[in-house]
């Protein structure tokens, strides 16, 4: 499955790890383009530059890790499509040049799910798309998680449950499951 992470997936922290960690044990192809990237490092640049700078160093890493996950959006599509806003288009048109099954976002009210059939593409918020790999595969969800909630207390000095840290990370149905 070829999944295209939309920019406010890849910024926070947190919800970012859990996708890339489902996409580095392998469990969906994870997909993005250059501008994607780019309002990665702008929306981390907010919180000050080592921000910034740190969200396009992990960018190259992603890169270079994932070398066919950059997409290039096709000029044509970029001119012929719609949505409700335009600032969005470049992420269908990513969608589609990378032959994308699903673009995971948490922005729904800009991605009619008609619109995106119609070019054969699905949306999916990143809790529902990432409880959907936990339902198909638990122990290596279950492993992604742990070792971003042990990444997260090794950084944040503080102690976090499973089930409060994705809750904070906006994955809370994905913290339930994993809790149960």
């Amino acid at each position: 499955m070829k999944a295209l992470i939309d920019a406010c997936v890849l910024y926070p922290t947190v919800m970012r790890e859990v996708v890339i960690g489902a996409a580095r044990a392998g469990l969906f192809e994870p997909q993005w383009s250059e501008r994607l990237l780019e309002e990665w490092a702008r929306a981390a640049a907010r919180h000050g530059p080592s921000d910034e700078v740190a969200a396009r160093s992990e960018a190259v890493m992603l890169n270079a890790h994932f070398t066919s996950a950059q997409i290039r959006p096709k000029d044509g599509d970029l001119a012929r499509l719609w949505l409700p806003d335009q600032n969005d288009i470049h992420v269908l048109a990513a969608a589609i040049a990378g032959s994308s099954d699903v673009i995971i976002t948490n922005n729904a009210k800009d991605f009619p799910r008609n619109i995106l059939a119609e070019e054969g593409v699905s949306r999916a918020d990143p809790d529902q798309f990432l409880l959907g790999l936990w339902h198909a595969n638990p122990e290596v969800m279950a492993r992604v998680v742990e070792g971003v909630r042990a990444q997260a207390e090794k950084m944040s000095g503080s102690t976090w449950t499973t089930r409060g840290l994705l809750k904070k990370a906006r994955l809370p149905r994905l913290g339930k499951a994993l809790q149960s």
